[in-house]
């Protein structure tokens, strides 16, 4: 008689139409029994449908999370540039919206997309190495929401032992290229490794923590150190072995614009 072998959990992505949801779903595929959200009903390049659902409205949210194992919630407006009322109903709204129907329907665990920019201000003034153990000094109201993310998500994990990872994403993107821009180099997330780190996430014995999400970039400014450790990360991919160029050494870093991150 054959071995059983144990069901895929159920893991549920927002924004599952933007850039990193679709490196998750070309990846996670085979891996996990998928749920995907976004704004506008979709099919993706595997033929999966993406339910609609407007993450403003709990009503909306909680159905999907039935029998949901992690929710991965990456939804929301992901602009250094977002107006107030932008940040306010997507990102800060939104995300408690996410996890209070994570909470409501016993999901496991949430995984949330913080950001480099709850940090931004460490980069832009050139105070490096940043940890993830510093205080919070976000550069931008994306950042303070990414900020307000971290810390209900640590309420959420004490007030009702829901498990609660944040990572603090680089730049997630595929064309590298397509900016000559030293901090973003340095802060370079492959979506190899963007894949990698989420799985991780996913998967770490771990009921809480916030960690720095980059590649294995040789100018990167950010501490890994507890991503590697208690997550299991190992980055895989560094932006000059993609672009076949050398890292021009500056001790202490190239100091960032000063209008940073509005670059």
């Amino acid at each position: 008689m054959a071995p059983s072998q144990s069901p895929k959990r159920r893991v549920l992505i927002t924004g599952a139409s933007g850039n990193i949801g679709k490196m998750l779903t070309a990846r996670f595929a085979d891996r996990y029994d998928l749920v995907l959200l976004d704004v506008e009903e979709a099919m993706t390049d595997e033929g999966m449908p993406v339910n609609g659902a407007d993450i403003r409205d709990i009503g909306q949210v909680r159905p999907l999370m039935d029998g949901v194992d992690t929710a991965v919630h990456l939804a929301g407006d992901a602009s250094p540039q977002a107006t107030w009322e932008s940040v306010y109903e997507l990102n800060i709204l939104g995300t408690r919206n996410v996890l209070e129907a994570a909470r409501d329907a016993g999901v496991r665990r949430v995984l949330f997309a913080s950001s480099n920019h709850a940090m931004g201000m460490y980069d832009r003034e050139g105070q490096w190495p940043v940890y993830n153990h510093q205080l919070p000094r976000p550069d931008s109201l994306y950042g303070v929401s990414k900020v307000f993310g971290e810390t209900i998500g640590r309420y959420y994990h004490d007030e009702h032992g829901l498990e609660f990872i944040a990572l603090r994403i680089g730049w997630s993107t595929e064309e590298l290229s397509e900016r000559d821009e030293d901090l973003l180099h340095a802060m370079w997330l492959s979506p190899d490794d963007t894949a990698q780190v989420i799985e991780r996430a996913i998967e770490a014995d771990v009921p809480f923590g916030i960690y720095y999400a980059i590649s294995d970039n040789p100018n990167r400014r950010w501490d890994l150190t507890n991503t590697m450790l208690e997550l299991g990360y190992r980055p895989q991919d560094s932006w000059d072995e993609v672009l076949g160029e050398r890292e021009e050494v500056v001790e202490g870093g190239k100091p960032a614009d000063p209008h940073w991150p509005n670059v």
